[in-house]
């Protein structure tokens, strides 16, 4: 029997009928934490299949959180609009406050129709059980998250609010550009912010009760948004001045910040009953680190953090494509385009997959982990914001063992791009640095869009 064999075996086909996941909500049972990955950031069907699972956990087993790769203060609007808190009249209308590069991961048409489920969900919801919110989880909104602290600290003690404008100020020398920062920092052009940020969370953590003892329990939820955001400054400064460092400091430092607000988030609803947490993610942010090269280089991400601390309390599910098209960018910043996903590379868990002849699948890997064709390390693709065919052996590609990284995997044969809300907008350039979404052999370190000014001074 041939190893694509072998898999069809174990493989339970998906037909997108309703009861598809059936199983795999089985294999979930209990858990407290399922992390849905992708194996790129613009495929409609890893959108749409997260979407069905996510539905289904949470009006079957009463899932609460859904939390994404995107920034606090962005998804706030979005979170209130299916909370029915806001005066937005339609989820695109919530989603409108995404503008940074790249646009398409959330501004598109699946994601529209998921946010208007949760708010009807949500307003149908029995008044005893917990409404479901979503949440960023990303670290890169460090201005935006400044300006939130200081807009809720105006309305509530506007004392307070000239303290932190104080202490904020100490980044005002840099156009609200927070690589340059990292930069000046870095070169010791200029002394870091540091202790200003962690002053200021202090603060603000301290001021707590009074708080809500003078403003009652309805605000609890405002000053726990604008505590999120003080930590957010904290770990994001802490992050650009560590981008000009070593490639797994920075990549540590933002999965840290991710888990650590998943918790956060867990802590903070706990109530009657422990609140249950869906988490969207790439898929190199979501399987267990370890079983990739990342570990190799001292990489720790978030399915292995939150492995350590929750164990089989939590689900990991990864995604992954033979061929199709993706929705992905050329470079930083630049448009958007509907490139053609080449055939998997011979010899990757992608190319295995596609050997069985079906078109969609489930694999239920803590049960079928143990066979030997998937226990052999496979390399693996990933595509993020940026997709490069031309280079795709060095710069989409990476060894994994799978069964060790997730405990399901779900294979789309066939994909195609997920539809933007605005195809035909001009993409803001944005300001957040490249992550790309791999690793290989030649251990590739960051790459950065500086700014022309940084550019000439480090020269």
């Amino acid at each position: 029997m041939t190893d694509a064999e072998l898999v069809r075996e174990i493989a339970e086909p998906l037909s997108g009928s309703a009861n598809d996941y059936d199983r795999l909500l089985e294999l979930i049972g209990d858990a407290r934490f399922v992390l849905l990955g992708e194996a790129t950031h613009g495929t409609h069907e890893f959108y749409s299949e997260r979407a069905a699972i996510t539905k289904r956990l949470i009006a079957d087993k009463g899932f609460s959180i859904v939390a994404i790769e995107v920034d606090w203060p962005d998804s706030s609007r979005v979170h209130r609009y299916v909370r029915g808190a806001t005066v937005d009249a339609s989820a695109d209308e919530a989603l409108s406050g995404f503008r940074r590069f790249p646009t398409w991961m959330w501004r598109n048409t699946v994601v529209a129709e998921f946010v208007e489920w949760l708010r009807r969900f949500n307003k149908e919801l029995d008044s005893k059980k917990l409404p479901v919110g979503l949440y960023g989880m990303d670290l890169y909104s460090l201005h935006a998250s400044i300006d939130a602290v200081l807009n809720y600290l105006e309305k509530i003690d506007p004392n307070a609010a000239k303290r932190a404008r104080l202490r904020y100020a100490c980044f005002d020398h840099f156009s609200r550009k927070p690589q340059e920062y990292g930069y000046a920092t870095t070169v010791g052009a200029m002394e870091p912010c540091e202790d200003e940020v962690v002053e200021q969370l202090v603060e603000l953590q301290q001021k707590a009760t009074e708080f809500l003892s003078r403003h009652g329990e309805v605000a609890a939820e405002e000053l726990f948004f604008a505590e999120q955001n003080a930590r957010l400054v904290k770990n994001a400064e802490q992050y650009y001045r560590s981008m000009f460092r070593a490639r797994a400091s920075s990549w540590n430092l933002r999965d840290w910040h991710m888990a650590e607000t998943i918790e956060t988030l867990v802590a903070h609803l706990n109530g009657s009953r422990q609140p249950k947490a869906i988490v969207w993610a790439h898929n190199s942010h979501l399987g267990d680190a370890r079983a990739t090269e990342m570990s190799h280089y001292g990489e720790v991400n978030v399915g292995q953090l939150v492995r350590e601390r929750f164990g089989n309390e939590a689900v990991l599910i990864g995604f992954s494509t033979h061929h199709g098209t993706v929705i992905a960018a050329s470079d930083w910043g630049a448009p958007a385009e509907r490139k053609n996903v080449r055939p998997a590379l011979r010899g990757s868990y992608e190319d295995l997959f596609h050997e069985t002849g079906l078109p969609q699948f489930l694999i239920d890997l803590r049960g079928a982990g143990q066979i030997g064709v998937l226990q052999q390390r496979r390399i693996e693709r990933a595509i993020g914001v940026i997709y490069r065919p031309e280079t795709e052996r060095l710069s989409h590609y990476f060894h994994a063992r799978l069964p060790e990284q997730f405990d399901a995997i779900i294979h789309i044969d066939e994909t195609r791009a997920v539809e933007p809300l605005e195809p035909t907008s001009v993409w803001d350039a944005g300001r957040k640095p490249i992550h790309l979404k791999f690793r290989s052999r030649f251990n590739l370190s960051l790459v950065l869009t500086l700014p022309l000014t940084l550019i000439r001074t480090s020269v």
